[in-house]
């Protein structure tokens, strides 16, 4: 007999799902499963067609579990399981201290709030709430007293099956977030297990993610990625999500990996195992879905990611921190000795306006500035009065894989502009001057370690840098994403007025990752249209249709049983209508199927929808952002594509005196992924 568990061998809390594979002739009855060498209570169900008995494994205790299942003739299965609190951690290192605890103002689904937390660790007890779908559209709470209220509506699930819209949720603490799990359920009948399922369940789990970063850290998070979306209730499927998986409550894509897997675990020891789930996130939830997907395979089998990044701490942070160094140098330095149009020709972005948009939002790298409201003034860090408080970054945020400054304390830093020559490519276009070039890259200087503008450049920590790479914190694309398939989906918005972060470039920047580290992005499909539907609605047909696709998609994945490399089996089953393409932007807006090109002009999508870069791009750097700390080589005068003057070359040699970025080689300490399901506790 082979013992497995449900997801790969850790769990947490005092229940565990595994699975028992039993030969042929071998009666369930008769085996015998202990822990440790002791009898454990299970309560294993029938056997399914594959031989196997599915149950939950009660009273695991903490640390290492020992599970043997032994029946009378045949060899004996055995599976180690380590076990950890439900409060966590799991994988992702010490819990961060200060931790501000939500529950009292966590609103559940009818209204209420979940009250006053039981212990430090933010936790409350379990609740179920139901609540109903009326004939007029609206969810409202289910009144004790009425099973189906008279303005109750139907609905026909994906699997055909028509049921009353009751909506069951599920909201408790895990890993000291707050989690929640709605499926259609009808009080009255039997309470949903992993053996005998809801009537309304279609077997498939959508697992969302909430954006954000700007003040998410050291609070427990007052709201979920949602589970009562309409579109995703009404054909059936259970929607889970959790507090920590909002970026902005945590912006930390590895606690967000621990805390999903967590409530996942949680999810199907609960309910059974979903044929498969999906991850579906905008912004700072793409994030999630992207590194959760590549890091931790298993947790998700599809993503939907929309207004979509790489992830945060490098596609993202090197942009805003260049836009934030840029605003610095064109406001405070230089001001007036570039006009609008040259500004956003070094920025590289498709509005003017976006230079100062992103330099706001840069101030998540500062510790002081994006601190959350209800974090006490008296423990945020301040570096004259409390420079041991709490400091309001990603990097400190993360600082279990970063390690720490053995000199100051605080979480060493991959952030780097050594040797970048911003503003190169508006030099080669002629759109400033060999003296606004020399200028700029002279004066534009870096940050110290609170993000304070300084001089000199800045320079990574080289450890810190190593980590990014190895450990995934800089998506590396090559792990679960290299078989997993993947819709990306944007509501394009880098023409707004006001500028915007959600720049379309980022979405290139993963398939050129992809490309990298598999050889192939076959398995990334590109969705691009207008924001009219906001950013990630399911109002939106083309993301509604999105969903539906992905279904199938995962569906013919799973049903594949042909001979092929994971790869080749995902492009095959991929749905024959699901291509890259865009959509016009007139009142009936009309398919375009072709494929998406990072260019201007170049095509009908990218005329519809241009692609604009960002400062580091303009500096020569790879679409796919994925260069902490280039490495240097020497000026060379006749590259520039302008002629230099002796006086300006040699003035060139004395702003860059160890060279300037070499674009073309990997960057230092660059290397690969050093595995998946890390774990950094210490």
């Amino acid at each position: 007999m082979t013992v497995v568990s449900s997801r790969p061998q850790v769990v947490s809390g005092n229940d565990a799902l595994v699975r028992v594979r039993i030969p042929g002739g071998v009666s369930a009855e008769n085996v015998r499963v202990t822990r440790d060498g002791t009898d454990v209570t299970t309560s294993f169900r029938g056997v399914d067609r594959g031989r196997a008995l599915e149950g939950v494994v009660e009273g695991m205790r903490l640390g290492r579990n020992v599970l043997t299942a032994t029946a009378r003739g045949v060899p004996s299965g055995r599976l180690v399981l380590d076990n950890h609190p439900l409060t966590g951690p799991v994988f992702a290192g010490p819990h961060e201290r200060p931790f501000i605890c939500d529950t009292a103002a966590f609103t559940t689904v009818t209204g209420s709030t979940l009250g006053a937390p039981t212990d430090a660790d933010c936790s409350v007890g379990t609740r179920v709430d139901h609540v109903y779908r009326t004939t007029a559209g609206r969810f409202t709470p289910l009144p004790a007293a009425e099973t189906r209220p008279a303005d109750l509506a139907w609905t026909t699930t994906s699997t055909g099956r028509r049921v009353p819209y009751i909506v069951r949720v599920e909201t408790g603490t895990i890993n000291r977030a707050i989690y929640e799990m709605s499926m259609l359920h009808e009080p009255g009948t039997p309470r949903p297990d992993p053996w005998q399922r809801s009537a309304g369940w279609n077997g498939r789990l959508i697992y969302t993610f909430g954006g954000g970063c700007p003040g998410g850290w050291y609070v427990q998070g007052r709201g979920t990625g949602g589970v009562m979306d309409d579109v995703m209730l009404r054909q059936g499927y259970a929607v889970a999500s959790s507090s920590l998986n909002v970026f902005g409550n945590n912006c930390n894509d590895l606690l967000a990996a621990e805390t999903m897997s967590m409530v996942k675990e949680r999810f199907v020891e609960a309910y059974g195992r979903p044929a498969f789930t999906i991850g579906w996130g905008c912004s700072g939830g793409s994030y999630q879905t992207h590194q959760i997907g590549d890091n931790y395979p298993g947790l998700l089998d599809g993503i939907v990611s929309g207004c979509s990044f790489p992830d945060v701490g490098f596609s993202t942070v090197n942009t805003i921190s260049d836009a934030r160094l840029l605003d610095h140098y064109f406001r405070e330095v230089a001001p007036g000795a570039l006009g609008k149009e040259q500004q956003q020709a070094v920025s590289g972005f498709g509005r003017w306006e976006s230079i100062a948009d992103l330099a706001e939002r840069g101030g998540r790298i500062d510790p002081r500035i994006f601190c959350p409201a209800r974090l006490p003034a008296a423990l945020r860090y301040h570096p004259e009065t409390n420079p041991a408080g709490a400091r309001c970054d990603v990097y400190d945020h993360t600082v279990n894989v970063y390690g720490r400054d053995p000199r100051t304390g605080f979480a060493l830093r991959p952030l780097d502009n050594t040797g970048i020559q911003y503003g190169l490519q508006a030099l080669r276009d002629k759109a400033i001057s060999v003296d606004r070039f020399l200028d700029l890259n002279e004066k534009i200087g870096g940050f110290d370690a609170d993000a304070n503008h300084v001089g000199e450049r800045t320079t990574a920590d080289l450890a810190a840098t190593r980590a990014a790479y190895r450990s995934g914190r800089l998506l590396n694309g090559g792990a679960g994403l290299a078989r997993m398939p993947m819709i990306d989906y944007r509501a394009y918005t880098d023409d707004l007025p006001a500028g915007d972060i959600h720049m379309r470039f980022h979405s290139f920047a993963t398939r050129e990752r992809l490309e990298k580290a598999n050889g192939t992005y076959a398995n990334q499909v590109m969705l691009v249209e207008d924001d009219r539907h906001g950013g990630f609605s399911l109002t939106s047909p083309v993301l509604a249709h999105a969903l539906t696709q992905m279904d199938q998609w995962l569906t013919a994945l799973a049903a594949d049983g042909r001979p092929g490399s994971p790869i080749a089996k995902v492009v095959r089953t991929k749905p024959g209508d699901l291509t890259d393409a865009c959509w016009t932007r007139d009142a009936q807006p009309r398919k375009v199927a072709e494929p998406q090109v990072p260019g201007n002009g170049t095509t009908t999508c990218d005329t519809l929808y241009p692609v604009w870069t960002s400062p580091r791009l303009v500096a020569g750097g790879p679409m796919a952002n994925d260069i902490v700390k280039c490495r240097l080589r020497p000026v060379e005068p006749a590259e520039y594509g302008v002629p230099l003057t002796t006086e300006q070359a040699g003035r060139l040699r004395g702003i860059f005196p160890g060279g300037v970025c070499d674009w073309s080689a990997p960057g230092i300490e660059q290397q690969g992924l050093a595995g998946t399901w890390q774990s950094f506790g210490r």
